[in-house]
């Protein structure tokens, strides 16, 4: 499996190696550390007369060489310059080539500690990518393995995608999965109604999920409420090496993300990770040569 890492020199390239680094531990999986140069900009990759370097070359050399070396020993990484007209093109075309299973991006900037601002691009992402998107929360740095994995379910029926990347993945990786459903009681209609739906959906989700992982799997399931998303998870039990999976909203296009109200309330009260799936996507599989 190959897992495209947008990489800018600073803070917020450094917390997308770390997360894509402890993502990958457990996978086998290839990192591809994409660094997206403007089109018009004039770029030479190699110089092997060994002439002196453009501002833009030394620019892109010294970005290869600091995320490179952020990249724990024992993990595969290439370095990728490509041109394009933005950042989150670049990183969509990228994933497209070399059939990644993932794109994996920092926060912006000026987020909270270990919370989220959902910058250009990551929104760009958000809205148009093919394949789930990992987004870490600013001051990620952890780069050892994932140790859980939770799903969120919602109230209804629906994101299958995301149940099935949640499941194959705890299966993969040989982590718990915890399944859970987050009620805003302030919300239209009853509150007791909305968290008692909550319950048989996701017990009925829990179930499914026991059945196809292999005897002995610990599968959880959890029901949070408050006045606010927000306050749903605050009530909830974080680990530090945790990432939360959830699905993209109805109203994206197939096989694309498109992210509603509930998912972005969800993304700025987050203090772990958070994978985006794309309405009915299936994983491919390939090699790091592929």
């Amino acid at each position: 499996m190959r897992y495209v890492v947008g990489y800018t020199p600073n803070d917020r390239g450094a917390d997308a190696v770390a997360l894509a680094s402890a993502m990958a531990r457990a996978q086998g999986a290839h990192l591809d550390l994409v660094h997206v140069v403007d089109r018009n900009t004039p770029y030479v990759a190699l110089n092997p007369q060994g002439n002196r370097v453009s501002a833009a070359e030394q620019a892109v050399l010294t970005a290869e060489r600091q995320g490179l070396s952020l990249v724990p020993e024992g993990l595969e990484a290439r370095f990728h310059v490509r041109q394009a007209d933005s950042f989150a093109a670049g990183l969509i075309d990228a994933a497209k080539e070399y059939r990644a299973g993932l794109i994996v991006v920092g926060a912006a900037s000026n987020g909270l500690f270990k919370r989220y601002s959902v910058g250009s691009v990551a929104n760009a992402l958000l809205h148009a990518s093919p394949v789930p998107v990992a987004l870490a929360p600013r001051g990620y740095r952890r780069t050892d393995p994932i140790t859980r994995l939770t799903l969120a379910v919602g109230q209804r029926t629906g994101a299958e995608a995301a149940i099935d990347v949640a499941i194959e993945s705890a299966e993969r990786r040989g982590v718990p999965l915890r399944l859970v459903s987050l009620v805003e009681l302030d919300a239209e209609g009853d509150g007791g109604e909305n968290v008692n739906a909550a319950h048989v959906h996701a017990n009925t989700v829990l179930k499914a999920a026991a059945a196809r992982l292999p005897a002995g799997h610990h599968v959880s399931v959890e029901v949070a409420h408050g006045r606010t998303i927000e306050e749903a998870i605050d009530d909830l039990e974080w680990d530090d090496a945790e990432i939360m999976i959830v699905g993209s909203s109805r109203l994206a296009e197939k096989n694309k993300l498109f992210i509603g109200s509930t998912a972005n309330k969800v993304l700025r009260a987050l203090p772990v990770p958070m994978v985006v799936v794309p309405r009915d996507y299936v994983r491919i599989d390939t090699s790091p040569e592929d």
